[in-house]
């Protein structure tokens, strides 16, 4: 079923019946940086028509709380914050005939297709045209940045150049600075609040029909599950395609619940009614865990520290599975370039970022081209056999994919279908003893569930 119903009419019901996206009020003042969020009825509890793919979802613990279902039927769908600190969605009204199809359709908790087409199709890292290293030529990006502030380089790029009207990325929340927001940003100055990574649960794809009601041609940042959805979603619907010309990501190493970002806190000795602002990465590379306090003082935290000891303990299960962290779907995909010692764990030292850059579509490799000629980006050749060493921890998950995938198989549990991610190649690439480990690892997990 396409996502538009009779005449052209659009599932999620914010754009006219031509099949045209809305167009803003003439002589509207427009905001440098506008939170999007979605007006939802109240919760109706149980619901007739319920989702049986949503229920597969559930049984396997597998939302990657993207919000794309919500996205698509927003008056049938809405994302919530459930125990322990994940968003989810939540079936408030009964969901149109179809539905099902179309939610399994794009979900990637439910499965993700890689097609490589003419591009390189790299085994470990998936299709992809060009690689760089490189960092912003904007010493404050650069600075502000989770790695070499390139993404945000190329968002400026984006917006000055006119290609396209705003951007839709994650900024902490001003009523709850460990959270996230999802915003439409229109000014490159209003960028100093989103740069950086924000490890905390966000659903940006729940704006969509806001982003859409909105009228203006859009850049969007998100995960790889994100990008991918939204893929997904604009294949089926070209409405959507021309509504958001350019999708954006950055590898991934998980999401966190918002117990996790509590756990920092609670290490910091910080009570979370003295947070005032809060930065996960940023301000230096790799960046440290910051909360700011009421009183103006500051309390600090390593990433080795808050990532690695903390945040990494409460990412969701479907990111434990995840076949693609590093933004197949994207056009451009931006990530830390590391430094790592002998024994292949990176370096943490404080320096300036370096980002890595990844084309994955001509378009991408034309945004970064252009960002370069423009002088906002710094770009040299990059080798990705190097790649490798530089991120073990996504070549390693990637790896015991399939060793996880089958304990859940052997629990009767759903898992995702992947297809076109080299997964078996990879497999055989783990070892005995590393495969047997991950088979029991995830065996036991699964058991105390």
């Amino acid at each position: 079923m396409p996502l538009t119903g009779k005449k052209g009419c659009d599932v999620v019901r914010v754009l006219p019946c031509s099949g045209q996206a809305a167009s803003p009020t003439e002589g509207k003042p427009r905001q440098a940086e506008q939170t999007l969020k979605t007006i939802r009825p109240p919760l109706a509890g149980d619901a007739s028509g319920a989702s049986q793919a949503l229920s597969v979802v559930n049984r396997g613990d597998l939302c990657a709380g993207c919000g794309g279902c919500a996205a698509m039927f927003p008056h049938a769908l809405a994302m919530r914050m459930e125990e322990p600190g994940f968003l989810r969605p939540r079936q408030i009204s009964a969901l149109p005939v179809g539905a099902d199809e179309a939610i399994a359709a794009v979900c990637p908790g439910l499965g993700v297709t890689v097609e490589a087409g003419s591009r390189t199709d790299d085994t470990m890292w998936g299709p992809y045209r060009r690689a760089w290293t490189g960092w912003s030529m904007d010493a404050s990006q650069r600075h502000r940045g989770a790695s070499g502030g390139a993404l945000t380089a190329v968002l400026t790029h984006l917006l000055r150049s006119g290609v396209v009207q705003a951007v839709v990325q994650n900024a902490p929340d001003p009523n709850d600075p460990m959270g996230n927001r999802t915003v439409l940003s229109a000014d490159p100055a209003t960028f100093g609040t989103t740069a950086g990574s924000r490890y905390a649960p966000s659903a940006p794809l729940d704006a969509l029909p806001d982003i859409l009601a909105d009228g203006r041609r859009v850049a969007f940042v998100g995960k790889p599950c994100d990008a991918a959805a939204l893929a997904a979603i604009r294949s089926r619907d070209p409405v959507v395609a021309r509504a958001v010309p350019v999708i954006l990501s950055f590898f991934c190493a998980g999401v966190p619940s918002t117990t996790g970002a509590r756990g920092i806190l609670a290490a910091l000795d910080v009570a979370e009614t003295e947070v005032t602002a809060f930065r996960y990465r940023g301000n230096g590379w790799p960046g440290q865990a910051t909360a700011t306090l009421a009183d103006g003082s500051r309390r600090s935290m390593s990433y080795h520290d808050s990532w690695g000891g903390i945040l990494s303990r409460h990412v969701q299960h479907r990111c434990k599975i995840c076949a693609d962290g590093s933004g197949m779907a994207a056009d451009l995909v931006c990530a830390d370039a590391w430094d790592v010692d002998e024994k292949g764990y990176p370096l943490f030292e404080e320096r300036e970022g370096v980002s890595l850059v990844l084309a994955r579509t001509v378009l991408g490799e034309q945004i970064a081209e252009g960002a370069r000629a423009a002088g906002r980006l710094d770009l040299a050749p990059f080798d990705m056999a190097r790649l490798m060493d530089i991120q073990p921890g996504q070549r390693e998950r990637r790896r015991a994919l399939v060793a996880r995938l089958a304990a859940l198989r052997v629990l009767g549990r759903p898992i995702p279908a992947y297809r076109g991610l080299h997964l078996a190649t990879l497999s055989r690439q783990l070892g005995l003893l590393k495969t047997l480990r991950n088979f029991l690892g995830m065996l036991r997990r699964g058991l105390r569930k």
